[in-house]
C-alpha cells in the first residue's frame, strides 16, 4: 500500500503540473478543471504521507494507549457495532501491515501503533479541509468541499477501525 500511495501522490502532482502549465498559457477551462482535480488528489495523498512520516519521526509508534484520549467507551462500541465495522474492516487497506503483525510485535506495541495511527488519521481529518481555502483563488468551492468531506470521512473510518480493534485487543488482553 505504501508504494501505491507514494506513486499516486507523485503521479497526481506531475499531472497537475502538466495541466496547469498549459492552462496558464491558454486559459482553457478543461485544463484548469484537470489541474484542480489532480492538484487536490496530490494534496490529499501527499499530506497523508507527510503527516504519517512526521508522527512516526516524533512518536515512533510509542503512543500511550492507556491515555484518556485513547479510551473507548461501551457506548462508542455500540456505534461501531451498528456500523458493522467487524464485517468491513479487513477490506480496508493498511499502509504498513507489518506494524500490526502479531508474529513481529507484541500486543502492547500493536496498540501503541494503533494509537499513533489514530492520531495520524485525526490530524488528516482536520487537514482535509485546507484545500477549501484554494477555492478563494480558483473558484470551484464545491469541488474542494466535496473532496475534502470525502477525504475526511475516509480518515474517520480508519479512526473508527483503530478504536474498534484496540478496544477488542484490550478486552482480550484483560482476560489473559
Amino acid at each position: 500500500m505504501a508504494k501505491t500511495m507514494k506513486a499516486t501522490a507523485a503521479l497526481s502532482a506531475l499531472i497537475t503540473i502538466c495541466c496547469y502549465l498549459p492552462y496558464s498559457l491558454t486559459h482553457n477551462s478543461v485544463l484548469l478543471t484537470l489541474s484542480i482535480t489532480f492538484g487536490t488528489i496530490a494534496y490529499h495523498f501527499n499530506v497523508r504521507l507527510l503527516v504519517g512520516a512526521l508522527f512516526n519521526a516524533i512518536m515512533n509508534n510509542k503512543a500511550d494507549y492507556t491515555a484518556k484520549w485513547f479510551q473507548v467507551s461501551k457506548a462508542e462500541m455500540k456505534l461501531y457495532n451498528r456500523l458493522k465495522i467487524k464485517k468491513w474492516k479487513n477490506k480496508m487497506p493498511t499502509y504498513d501491515a507489518d506494524s500490526f503483525d502479531v508474529s513481529k510485535h507484541s500486543w502492547e506495541e500493536i496498540m501503541q501503533t494503533m494509537c499513533q495511527s489514530e492520531l495520524v488519521h485525526e490530524a488528516n481529518i482536520i487537514l482535509s479541509f485546507l484545500p477549501v481555502a484554494a477555492s478563494v483563488y480558483f473558484g470551484s468551492f464545491w469541488v474542494f468541499m466535496i473532496t475534502s468531506v470525502f477525504s475526511a470521512i475516509v480518515d474517520l473510518l480508519f479512526v473508527f477501525m483503530q478504536r474498534f480493534n484496540r478496544y477488542r485487543i484490550l478486552k482480550l488482553k484483560s482476560r489473559a
